[in-house]
């Protein structure tokens, strides 16, 4: 039965080829979403986080294994995936409505109606009629995800969204975020390299290792909303999800041939 935002990847394999050589990137990646769930990856540089993404987005279909969303299988990129990147790809020629709007036009009174309530959700009234370049980064990120939403896609998909920003406008974003999604409940996958990012936003958190990518640990956060950053659970947390991340998988033994 089709589950709307339920996203369920098993023994999901990625091998890139190229110059005689292989590299196994992704190994055995076994994952199912809740529906409204917010999920976060961490993981070293190189653990195949962004290209488990791309697979979810349906921008690399070249893997082995399953890879479904709604009970249906992912094949190509579709309105029932959102994308947001680390850079927010607005249109400089067009208005923050505009932008929200992409290739519907405003005049349409079910457009109209649907972006004037995005822009409520993510706090943008008045800047309507603003040009990117009139827009902080945390702004432009925020018309970006608005316009992710605008056709309510079944999973908004996070690759490094706030990366490029300030900590101060970064802590301002992650709560921004967390608003948007208690308020509109759409499943979430986000990937960062920020513990503390993922332990105050998440609902679980997957930690995978690298050469080739896997899972090491699935872990619940069991903290309730706000969280506090500087309490103990808090930092419990975080030292857990350290000694996730720094823990070895043995190495195969080397023969002698």
């Amino acid at each position: 039965m089709r589950v709307a935002g339920e996203l369920k990847l098993q023994n999901l394999n990625k091998t890139f080829y190229g110059n005689g050589h292989s590299v196994h990137v992704l190994s055995d990646i076994t994952l199912l979403t809740e529906p409204g769930e917010f999920m976060t990856i961490i993981g070293p540089s190189g653990c195949g986080k962004s290209t488990l993404l791309k697979i979810v987005a349906g921008l690399d279909t070249d893997y082995e294994g399953i890879a479904e969303l709604g009970g249906k299988a992912i094949e190509r990129p579709g309105r029932d995936k959102g994308v947001i990147f680390q850079e927010h790809r607005l249109f400089p020629w067009l208005t923050v409505e505009r932008n929200i709007a992409a290739d519907l036009s405003l005049k349409i009174p079910e457009v109209r109606s649907q972006v004037d309530a995005l822009l409520t959700l993510v706090r943008l009234n008045g800047f309507e009629k603003a040009y990117p370049k009139e827009l902080s980064g945390g702004m432009s990120q925020r018309v970006a995800i608005a316009r992710a939403l605008l056709r309510n896609p079944q999973v908004l998909l996070l690759d490094e969204p706030f990366g490029a920003l300030d900590a101060f406008t970064r802590s301002h974003m992650q709560e921004s975020l967390l608003d948007i999604w208690r308020k509109n409940r759409t499943t979430m996958l986000l990937v960062t390299h920020d513990i503390d990012e993922a332990i105050f936003l998440s609902n679980r958190i997957v930690v995978m290792g690298a050469k080739p990518g896997v899972i090491k640990a699935v872990i619940p956060v069991e903290l309730s909303h706000p969280r506090n950053r500087n309490g103990s659970a808090f930092q419990e947390y975080r030292q857990l999800l350290l000694q996730a991340l720094e823990k070895r998988e043995p190495s195969p033994p080397a023969w002698d041939i």
